[in-house]
């Protein structure tokens, strides 16, 4: 008899296949203090320890290229953190050997990861792997690693780390499952980076035996335990329609009766660009800058630097939409030189929008950036402000666009009901809006969307905010102006449809799901996407709600 376990689905498709686990390390070393003569020589351990796995994760992400390289080089870095290694050091010298000394650095830093946000407490397991890594090196043992063998599988774990996960085979990776994560979770964007289907936030994951087959749907979170004959049948059916659908799906976004749709590509930075093009997106509807900032959260980074690597992304879209989100800091993205040490709740606190306010400076020199890196370019440049509130807000950015000479559009995430609901006085300000689901649901439910025992409310199906996307987009219809969205929300096709329906004008999303959706909007008119939005409204829960646009479109 079969058993299905839910999880939180954040990558759609389906799959079948075997289990196969991550191997975890017990790395806890001994707390026996050393004698204080030897204090010197195991903080030299430390440090050779450090210095190997950062060249061993440098090595892997020269292999790897891409994101995953730049995701790697970062691991690199925290290998070789300066206060890390003074903190090692001092523990070190109060009697700690070299291996529980990193052990407990590492602990440290990451409660302080945890209580940052959910951009960092989802990059927890890059930190663990880390650890796991030095501790290994000091210890002399090795570090467990990806199952072996040659056969399909799918891949559960605790959580998953880059440096292993960057040199999985797609051939043989059939989906993952995890016990911990969230929507930011590395795992969940590897999942989307490489098209399979993955579910996070699953304890139960905990349970299942290597070897046990398992049936995977990554659209509605559910791991079905050894399913029947009949289960396996119906997926391998879904997947055969569905790789037939995206070799016909070719071209511009587009509902079968013609309606366009542009579906567009989130980025972090020029290394995401090649896969971008490769998947066919019509632009960029989300540019995230926050790569030049964080590479050294010290100091804020140069125009010519920043308009360096603003033009690199910009010149491969030729005369397509690109859209920059300027510096989105503060919360989950803290830098030493911008945003306040101390807040009681710093995601209610002063970040995005609020933070650049408050540093004027900061915000001008971005700006006077991208006008640098758009000079001479066909590029259709726009700029939004990330964490608008209201129309002062909106205002305030616009200005700050002319201050600077900025002639692109210029417009506002919806990221904070307030936004959504009062979109109509927001657009006498801008020029479109753009809806990041994560957050919009995040603060429309009082949800840390990294806490998967809150996934339900995470869940981009919720009516309610369904009821406030179609909000936003219908103030932005009612002024004549575009309505995107930028939140993984888009990247689910069934979702992307209903979207659709609302009244959204584009889609942005990982390059790897732009097929998937582009071949569910080619397969639906948009009065059916209509009808489908209507029905997901009516419903009072995200299951009811995915159900009934499902009925909707899969019966026309």
């Amino acid at each position: 008899m079969n058993k299905t376990l839910k999880g939180l689905g954040v990558s759609q498709g389906t799959a079948i296949g075997p289990v196969r686990r991550m191997g975890t390390a017990a790395l806890e070393p001994g707390s026996q203090l050393i004698p204080t003569d030897r204090a010197p020589h195991e903080q030299e351990r430390a440090h050779d320890a450090a210095r190997t796995v950062a060249a061993e994760l440098t090595a892997r992400g020269a292999r790897a290229g891409g994101q995953a390289q730049a995701v790697l080089e970062a691991q690199a870095l925290i290998a070789q953190d300066p206060e890390l290694a003074a903190d090692v050091e001092r523990r070190i010298a109060s009697g700690s050997s070299a291996a529980r000394a990193v052990h407990d650095a590492f602990a440290a830093y990451r409660e302080l990861l945890t209580r940052a946000g959910d951009y960092f407490a989802g990059r927890v397991a890059d930190l663990d792997d880390v650890r796991d890594r030095l501790v290994a090196h000091l210890l002399g043992v090795p570090m467990p690693g990806l199952p072996d063998g040659d056969e399909p599988y799918v891949l559960v774990a605790r959580d998953l780390a880059p440096a292993d996960t960057v040199l999985l085979n797609p051939a043989l990776v059939l989906g993952f499952v995890t016990e911990e994560g969230g929507p930011t979770s590395h795992s969940a964007i590897l999942a989307r980076a490489m098209g399979v289907p993955a579910i996070v936030a699953l304890p139960d994951a905990a349970h299942l035996a290597e070897g046990a087959v398992v049936a995977v749907d990554g659209s509605t979170g559910e791991v079905v335990v050894e399913p029947g004959a009949d289960l396996r049948a119906a997926v391998a059916e879904a997947a055969a329609r569905q790789q037939a659908a995206l070799a016909m799906s070719t071209g511009p976004g587009a509902t079968r009766d013609g309606h366009p749709v542009p579906l567009l590509a989130n980025i972090g930075g020029p290394a995401d660009v090649p896969a971008a093009l490769a998947a066919g997106a019509e632009g960029v509807g989300l540019f995230r800058t926050e790569f030049l900032f964080l590479d050294d959260n010290r100091t804020a980074p140069t125009q010519e630097k920043q308009a360096a690597a603003y033009r690199t992304v910009l010149e491969a879209f030729g005369d397509a939409r690109v859209v920059v989100r300027v510096l989105d800091a503060g919360a989950d993205k803290p830098l030493d030189f911008l945003t306040p040490t101390h807040e009681p709740n710093p995601a209610l606190g002063v970040r995005g929008l609020r933070t650049l306010l408050d540093h004027t400076d900061v915000l001008h020199t971005q700006l006077s950036a991208l006008k640098e890196a758009a000079e001479g370019l066909p590029i259709h440049l726009e700029v939004m402000a990330p964490m608008v509130a209201d129309r002062t807000d909106a205002a305030a950015f616009a200005d700050a666009c002319r201050q600077a000479g900025l002639t692109a559009k210029t417009g506002a995430m919806v990221e904070i009901p307030s936004a959504a609901l009062r979109a109509h006085t927001i657009l006498k300000e801008v020029d479109f809006l753009s809806l990041g689901t994560n957050d919009l649901a995040q603060y429309t439910f009082a949800a840390d969307r990294q806490v998967g025992a809150l996934s339900r409310l995470q869940d981009p199906w919720q009516p309610a905010l369904l009821d406030l996307v179609a909000s936003a987009a219908g103030a932005a219809r009612d002024a004549g102006r575009s309505c995107g969205v930028c939140g993984e929300a888009a990247s689910d096709p069934l979702l992307a449809c209903v979207l659709t329906g609302l009244g959204v004008t584009s889609l942005s999303m990982s390059p790897a799901a732009i097929p998937h959706v582009r071949a569910a909007l080619a397969a639906h008119t948009l009065d059916q996407c209509r009808t489908a939005a209507a029905a997901a409204r009516g419903a009072d829960t995200p299951d009811q709600a995915r159900n009934a646009a499902a009925t909707v479109l899969h019966t026309s």
